[in-house]
């Protein structure tokens, strides 16, 4: 296997891609990961930047309560057995195995902290997320990360952090149970949207387009109100 033709991904929307040695991943990040296969040699990482996988999956048609992992999946495994013939995977995201993406993602120079606790992309934004992790047994070339600082670290008119009603960045850190409780009131401005992350300037031109935030919010909400009731249930 001599390169990777990662074209059909691009065309589906899963324009992110990486690969890395499993033997030169932290030792931390590996050993968390399920015992693979000793044939197991590399990890690929895809992810999406901006508006297309949405625009991809609707012209799918949503059609199960996880379109976006559904559609992800199905064309990562088409690509595998079209690009990857002969070789074997093991699906690590999305899937019940601990996966540090966070730290895949800053390996991949596509993850940097944010105030708000989204990771950011130098040129992208906020507006990329993982997708599939999986181990294979491939011998792709490896991902050259370009050491880029956080552009947070450049701003300082700070829009994201005066933008967000329920003031969760204003004591330096993020307040994780003040953005929750504000998205949980009656008529909250952020209950499908982030209006700190609308107001991020970086990346602004590969925002997604509204029907994907207010899909992905609602769904985060709807687990915010699910874990709550559940653990007011156990104190009762």
């Amino acid at each position: 296997m001599s390169g990777a033709d990662f074209s059909a991904l691009d065309r589906a929307g899963l324009n992110l891609q990486a690969v890395f040695d499993l033997a030169r991943l932290p030792a931390q990040l590996r050993e968390r990961l399920p015992g693979p296969p000793a044939a197991f040699s590399q990890l690929i990482l895809i992810g999406n930047a901006g508006p297309a996988l949405w625009r991809a999956v609707c012209a799918e048609g949503i059609c199960s309560a996880d379109p976006i992992d559904d559609f992800s999946i199905r064309h990562v495994t088409r690509w595998f057995a079209q690009h990857c013939h002969g070789h074997h995977s093991h699906r690590l995201y999305p899937g019940n195995a601990p996966v540090d993406l966070q730290t895949l993602g800053r390996l991949a120079g596509w993850h940097q902290p944010s105030p708000f606790k989204i990771g950011i992309h130098a040129e992208r934004g906020t507006w990329f997320a993982y997708r599939v992790a999986l181990l294979a047994d491939t011998h792709l070339p490896l991902t050259t990360a370009p050491a880029t600082p956080s552009p947070c670290t450049a701003c300082k008119d700070t829009p994201c952090i005066t933008a967000c009603p329920a003031d969760a960045m204003a004591g330096g850190n993020f307040a994780l149970d003040a953005c929750i409780g504000y998205r949980r009131q009656s008529g909250s401005r952020c209950a499908t949207t982030c209006l700190a992350r609308l107001a991020c300037p970086v990346g602004a031109e590969h925002r997604y387009d509204t029907a994907q935030i207010h899909h992905g919010y609602t769904h985060s909400l709807r687990m915010i109100e699910y874990f709550a009731t559940d653990r007011a249930a156990r104190k009762g």
